[in-house]
C-alpha cells in the first residue's frame, strides 16, 4: 500500500475518528476541489482502506445486509446490554407497549422483569418466549409468516392485528439509521410491518448500537424524524450525535456496566 501525499493519510485519521467523512467538509478542510478528494478517495477505495458513498466515504459498507439472528445477538453484546439496560427505563407499570424484533429488542425482553401490569404486543416469537416467564405481562403475539432468519412474522396478517389496537410506547430495532435514507432495515416485509407498529404507536424509541449509524438497509422504515428518542452507545460519533438531535431526536447514550 503506498499512500501518496499527507492529505490522503489526513483522510484517513479522520474516517477512523469519525466512520463517515463527506466531501464537501473535506474540501474545506484541505482547502481544495470536489475533484482533487474524489480522486483521493477513489484511489483509497482501489487501495481497499475505504468504502465510497454518494458524496463520501465511509469506513464499512454502507449498506447492511440480512444476517440470522443468532449471529447478529453475538455481535456488539455490551453495548446491546447497555441499551438494553437503559431502554429499561423507558418502560412503566400500566403501559401499553410494542417489542419489534431484533437483537437489541431480545436482551431488552430478557431484562423486563417486576411489572406490576403490563401489555406487550410482538411479532417476535424470541420476546413471547422471554415474556411469557413473568406471569404479570399480557403477552400478545403477533401472528403471520414467519422468518427463519429473525423468528419473527410479517405479512397481512400480522399488519391487519396491529390495525385492531393502540400503544403508547413502541420499542424498534434497526439495521441501519442513515442522515438521508432514514430508518431501515435488511428486509422489506419487515419494514412495512415496522411502519404499520409506528402508525399505531404514540411514542417511537430505536435501539441501535453505533455500528448502525450512517448505514442503510434494503427497506426503508421511516424518515428519522418519526423518532422520539434513540437509544444508543458511546462508539457513536459526536458529528452524528448532533445532527440527529437537530432533527429532534432525543439521543440517550447508554453508560459502560
Amino acid at each position: 500500500m503506498t499512500i501518496i501525499n499527507r492529505r490522503q493519510e489526513d483522510i484517513l485519521k479522520e474516517l477512523n475518528q469519525k466512520g463517515y467523512v463527506n466531501v464537501v467538509d473535506l474540501c474545506e478542510i484541505h482547502n481544495v476541489s470536489t475533484v482533487t478528494i474524489r480522486k483521493d478517495l477513489n484511489f483509497l477505495e482501489n487501495e481497499k482502506l475505504l468504502h465510497r458513498t454518494h458524496g463520501g466515504a465511509s469506513k464499512q459498507p454502507i449498506y447492511a445486509f440480512e444476517r440470522d439472528v443468532n449471529d447478529k445477538e453475538g455481535l456488539q453484546v455490551e453495548q446491546k446490554k447497555q441499551i438494553a439496560k437503559e431502554a429499561l427505563k423507558y418502560i412503566d407499570n400500566n403501559d401499553y407497549v410494542i417489542l419489534g424484533s431484533g437483537s437489541n429488542i431480545h436482551y431488552l425482553s430478557r431484562i423486563i422483569t417486576g411489572f406490576q401490569k403490563l401489555t406487550v404486543l410482538t411479532p417476535s416469537l424470541r420476546v413471547s418466549l422471554e415474556l411469557s416467564k413473568e406471569t404479570k405481562i399480557d403477552t400478545i403475539q403477533l401472528g403471520g409468516d414467519v422468518r427463519n432468519s429473525s423468528t419473527s412474522v410479517v405479512g397481512p396478517i400480522a399488519e391487519a392485528t396491529l390495525s385492531q389496537f393502540s400503544c403508547n410506547k413502541l420499542f424498534l430495532g434497526a439495521d441501519g439509521i442513515h442522515l438521508d435514507f432514514g430508518l431501515s432495515t435488511s428486509n422489506s416485509l419487515e419494514a412495512h410491518l415496522n411502519q404499520a407498529m409506528i402508525d399505531v404507536s404514540e411514542k417511537i424509541i430505536v435501539l441501535a448500537d453505533s455500528t448502525k449509524m450512517n448505514i442503510k438497509g434494503f427497506g426503508k422504515i421511516c424518515n428519522l424524524d418519526k423518532i422520539d428518542v434513540l437509544i444508543t452507545d458511546s462508539g457513536i460519533d459526536p458529528e452524528t450525535k448532533t445532527k440527529l438531535e437537530e432533527i429532534g431526536i432525543y439521543v440517550v447514550v447508554a453508560d459502560k456496566m
